[in-house]
């Protein structure tokens, strides 16, 4: 998960498989196309607003995200790079470009697949961002009596994992237990944001010890490993999405090999016939110790891990698709109807291709990072798949390890801004990864060092974490929101939710550009006018929680101690009691006969509050 440079639309760098791991491959953005490009976006609006231009266009039938170009003039556009390390494809409008030289010429091309060009940029279309000479005020409405059914909860399907084995080692990391911190931070996650499932890489690794060579040279099957694995990860209450993967050597060709970690190797099994014994020898097993009544709980099966990288595949499209075929039917021997998952590609790659070949599949598994998930269903409906699932396996701010920004406050609402796609797509989204406790890429130097977890070492929630406990804290039924004003919906974006007698909604600030989300802009700063229509009149106790630069962020918290590299015991004191979704003040509200609470709330960027509204005799 290595930083990213020479970019293109799926723009990441080769590196070394273990501490730079890359993250994808050449996209539509750097592809040349032929006479027949899809025609552009029509009717592109572009809306100067303060600090940002907005960009707002409709929606083309079975596209699956847009390109936005910008340029200083009409004749000079270029596919516009918000710094998200993965792909520059957005899923939809609208779009706000909250760059320093935000400004001049813009044009949208639609993208049928990641891996085409994409259409013809429309015609373009000029806009400035205004001066700050004031705080602009964006109206966000509620109404209670909308009701829209059970809220969905995207994150609850799945979250991602170190290696399955890191859950039994008893090795440390700046004096913290790996093993136990990993084991508490999945009960961590699974308690406070209702996740479901666990998936890692290293199912069938050789830290695992799944298959040795007999003296006759044939290969011998031992599970008891693995099995303490699982047990372990079903004690925290979660059930797992087993990756099948990496190549054990005993199944390796030749060497020499091309190692993803000492777990594994990326080369394809020499023999499909004895990987497929395998891996029915695998699911005969699960079937055997856990029970069909328990796999049907929500076990999956995930076949290998971004197959279209060469770090860790080093076969091609056609081995993966024949190792694909080899598992499935060996899952099939052995169980009738347990899910299947694939591809687990990087970028969103390979889907055409697979959906053509794949039979079999239940799971669609594409991962991306540094944008949100796009939707896929005009994908599925191309190839008569409406009927598969789309969970995103991987996702996240970036794709780089030892990143800064995994720290920061700006992922609280590029979280949220990615849950709520992901519930307007029907997709599942598992975040990349539950805890910092993770040494693919080299294990944590110190407490904040941008690694992946929504949990440092020592599990102390971080923004990420937050903005998702934010999410599930809403009621269990989604209730109407419209969002009106400077930068509505492109920067501010609202998600609503009820329970008898509360009501809660989450509110944010941000927008997709990474460039400079480290930097101060006052000028992105919002006032938000909160409506919430359709109550009973009466007074209403307000609780109003905070992620931001102040609230609710680890990294600060940890700085303001002086914590360099790891805490010492007053300051993981400190930390923990510091673990909390901070509460800013907040008085009651009276509700008078037209049954609507107002609220004005001051929303920085990279800000997410959480406002709960109750009955004050409660």
């Amino acid at each position: 998960m290595g930083a990213a440079e020479g970019r293109g639309l799926a723009h990441r760098r080769a590196g070394d498989a273990r501490r730079e791991r890359p993250r994808g491959r050449p996209g539509p953005a750097v592809r040349r196309a032929g006479p027949h490009r899809r025609p552009g976006v029509s009717s592109l609006r572009a809306e100067a607003g303060v600090g940002q231009v907005t960009l707002t266009w409709p929606a083309v039938a079975d596209a699956v995200g847009y390109v936005v170009h910008h340029g200083a003039g009409p004749d000079s556009l270029a596919p516009l790079d918000h710094g998200g390390g993965d792909l520059l494809v957005v899923p939809c409008a609208p779009y706000a470009d909250t760059r320093r030289e935000a400004g001049g010429w813009y044009a949208v091309a639609p993208v049928r697949s990641v891996e085409d060009a994409p259409g013809t940029p429309g015609s373009p279309v000029h806009a400035e961002p205004l001066p700050a000479d004031a705080v602009p005020e964006v109206a966000v409405r509620v109404d209670v009596a909308d009701r829209r059914g059970r809220l969905p909860r995207p994150w609850r399907t799945c979250i991602g994992s170190e290696h399955l084995s890191h859950l039994l080692s008893t090795d440390e990391c700046g004096g913290r237990p790996i093993g136990a911190e990993s084991v508490a931070a999945l009960a961590r996650v699974h308690a406070e944001l209702g996740v479901e499932r666990v998936r890692a890489h290293g199912t069938l690794g050789d830290d695992l010890g799944v298959v040795t060579t007999g003296v006759d040279g044939a290969p011998l099957h031992d599970f008891s490993r693995l099995d303490a694995v699982l047990d372990t990860a079903l004690g925290t209450g979660v059930r797992p999405v087993l990756e099948l993967g990496w190549t054990p050597r005993a199944l390796a060709p030749d060497e020499p090999w091309h190692e993803i970690t000492p777990a594994g190797l990326a080369d394809p099994p020499r023999d499909l016939s004895a990987w497929a014994d395998l891996v029915e020898a695998f699911v005969r097993h699960l079937r055997e110790r856990y029970g069909d009544d328990e796999l049907a709980r929500g076990w999956a099966l995930e076949v290998w891990n971004e197959p279209n990288l060469g770090c860790f595949w080093t076969g091609d499209q056609q081995d993966y698709l024949d190792l694909y075929d080899a598992s499935v039917a060996a899952i099939r021997r052995a169980h009738p109807t347990l899910p299947v998952a694939g591809p687990a590609t990087a970028a969103v790659g390979w889907l055409d291709a697979f959906l053509k070949h794949a039979g079999g599949l239940d799971i669609l598994t594409p991962h991306a990072y540094g944008i949100p998930p796009l939707d896929l269903r005009p994908v599925l409906a191309r190839h008569g798949r409406e009927d598969v699932a789309v969970w995103w396996t991987e996702w996240g701010p970036t794709p780089t390890h030892f990143h800064p920004v995994n720290d920061h406050p700006w992922v609280a609402s590029f979280t949220a801004r990615g849950m709520l796609a992901a519930a307007r797509a029907d997709a599942a989204v598992a975040c990349w990864v539950s805890s910092d406790h993770f040494e693919e890429l080299g294990r944590p130097p110190r407490l904040v060092h941008g690694g992946f977890g929504l949990l440092s070492v020592g599990n102390l929630a971080k923004p990420r974490f937050w903005a998702l406990r934010a999410l599930e804290l809403l009621g269990d039924e989604e209730v109407g929101t419209s969002v009106s004003g400077d930068g509505a919906e492109s920067l501010v974006q609202a998600w609503a939710g009820v329970d008898p007698d509360r009501v809660a909604v989450t509110v944010w600030n941000g927008s997709l550009q990474q460039h400079d989300w480290a930097e101060p802009r006052d000028d992105l700063r919002r006032t938000v006018r909160l409506d919430v229509a359709g109550l009973a009149s009466g007074r209403y106790a307000v609780r109003h929680r905070r992620v931001d630069a102040d609230h609710s962020h680890l990294a600060k918290h940890a700085a303001d101690l002086g914590v360099a590299g790891w805490p010492d015991e007053d300051q993981w004191h400190t930390l923990r009691g510091l673990d909390v979704l901070a509460d800013l003040p907040a008085g009651p509200v009276d509700v008078g006969a037209d049954g609507t609470a107002t609220l004005m709330l001051d929303l920085p960027t990279s800000a997410l509050s959480l406002v709960e509204l109750t009955p004050a005799s409660q």
